[in-house]
């Protein structure tokens, strides 16, 4: 299990499963500070035909790390034969439109907003 931590916020990669779970408070000031995430998410598109990002117990994301997110789906879209879900929360506003959009990107993403 690879993980990232930092003030206020998880990232936890099950490279066995090829889950990714985000979890807590995103502020990152910038695209530079989002590469470890980024990478994480690369590595698991890289070693899983399939990848389940579960974000339910992500409550805030700011736009670098909503570009972070999208630029994941445009790599995973351009993987041949790559699924990928998203796992929401409704409880979290900004997860409903945001996440939304993710499938206008790739449009074989699964999204699931509990």
């Amino acid at each position: 299990m690879t993980v990232l931590q930092g003030e206020g916020y998880e990232v936890g990669y099950d490279a066995a499963s090829g889950n990714v779970r985000i979890s807590g408070v995103l502020r990152l000031g910038g695209m530079e500070e989002y590469l470890p995430m980024a990478q994480v998410l690369e590595q698991a598109i890289g070693e899983h035909s399939s990848v389940t990002l579960d974000l339910t117990g992500l409550e805030f994301l700011n736009s670098s790390g909503i570009a972070t997110l999208s630029k994941f789906v445009i790599s995973a879209r351009n993987h041949p034969g790559c699924g990928v879900t998203i796992h929401g929360s409704s409880a979290v506003p900004w997860q409903g439109k945001s996440l939304n959009n993710l499938k206008r990107l790739m449009p074989g993403l699964t999204l699931s907003i509990d």
